[in-house]
């Protein structure tokens, strides 16, 4: 002991090349640059090469991986503008079937509101990885989520929604009760969203939850996202959700995200979209009865606001993606930068030093 405690101390040039580094295992090294140059410093002209091309290519990769983020994100943006439509109509004819039924009672299993005792979470995060912190921050907020009904003494059920949560989670199977998993796509279609709003409705209307809330990450601009959680059944006739504080977001105030170019940079314009909820006409006159119109409607406005949330979601990893990608493409770029100074460096010294063995061999 006291042998190698020497060599630690005061190392020889042997102990250096036979220990490397173990003498000093126990001091941490400040940065990730400082280790990076520690490696650059102690390599050949052969080996900074070969670094110089693995760095290029990367960055190529990167770089290829952000044009195509960019291009699906335009596609995304596409999905959601194509589905206006649909949306703005359906939620215009819920609030004016509604406004005729002011003072009856909807009797639908969507709007039934009882006490909670068991809560489901719908948690949706990415399929791959490559995209920053977009899946963890999505499964902390789940975790959260789930230790604050634990505490207040609620059951929490957990559907997964994206092949990062369904990993993650089922290592931790016996800590969650999971009771769906489902896969998220790269263009989420009207069919999948139905199959997951099967899933939870089956769920909620057969009292196996009381209430279903929805773990997605919202769409703010391509260098921002915030996961947020929204109360998903029960629904108000109104056609209106409600996120845990008990605030309302009304339907007819919407927002779509558009993907442009702004002085050679891509940037994100959000626009607000506000539908016309106006009444019916007074003369108008339903074949059915309006409570079973708004009993139809109601599923279909669950799988709407569904879908939505899954092309907020995807929008986001899209995002997420590309800015992780544009990050790796410019430490890409600056590693090369010093490989490249140092390389120069390296071979200029070596010239320099065989100049100065000619001259002192023709002096000689």
């Amino acid at each position: 002991m006291a042998a190698i405690q020497g060599q630690c101390a005061r190392p020889s040039i042997k102990s250096k090349a036979f220990l490397g580094d173990a003498c000093f295992a126990g001091a941490k090294r400040s940065t990730v640059q400082r280790r990076g140059s520690l490696q650059v410093f102690n390599a050949s002209g052969k080996a900074l090469r070969d670094r110089i091309n693995s760095v290029k290519n990367t960055q190529k990769i990167t770089d290829a991986m952000k044009l195509v983020a960019a291009a699906k994100v335009r596609r995304a943006q596409d999905a959601v503008v194509n589905g206006r439509p649909f949306s703005e109509n359906l939620v215009k004819v819920l609030f004016g079937v509604n406004q005729r039924l002011r003072v009856e009672d909807v009797d639908s299993p969507l709007v039934q509101i009882r006490p909670v005792k068991t809560v489901l979470l719908a948690v949706i995060t990415g399929d791959r990885g490559l995209c920053g912190g977009y899946n963890n921050q999505v499964i902390k907020k789940a975790e959260a989520r789930h230790a604050e009904l634990k505490k207040l003494g609620l059951e929490g059920k957990i559907v997964l929604i994206g092949k990062k949560g369904i990993t993650y989670f089922n290592r931790r199977e016996g800590k969650y009760d999971i009771v769906g998993r489902f896969e998220l796509g790269q263009a989420p279609t009207t069919k999948e969203a139905q199959a997951i709003a099967d899933a939870l409705y089956s769920e909620f209307v057969g009292l196996d939850c009381d209430k279903v809330e929805l773990v997605y990450t919202k769409f703010v601009s391509l260098i921002s996202s915030d996961p947020i959680i929204q109360t998903l059944l029960p629904l108000t006739p109104q056609g209106e959700i409600c996120d845990i504080d008990g605030t309302c977001v009304d339907a007819a105030d919407d927002e779509i995200f558009k993907l442009t170019t702004k002085e050679g940079s891509l940037s994100m314009e959000r626009e607000k979209v506000k539908t016309d909820t106006s009444d019916f006409d007074s003369s108008l006159i339903f074949e059915q009865d309006p409570v079973q119109i708004i009993d139809a409607l109601l599923p279909l406005y669950l799988n709407s606001t569904l879908l939505r949330a899954l092309q907020e979601s995807l929008a986001c990893e899209l995002a997420a993606r590309m800015n992780a990608m544009s990050s790796a493409s410019d430490n890409a770029k600056d590693l090369k930068k010093k490989l490249n100074l140092k390389y120069n460096r390296q071979r200029q010294a070596a010239i320099t030093g065989q100049i100065i063995e000619i001259c002192s061999g023709s002096s000689a």
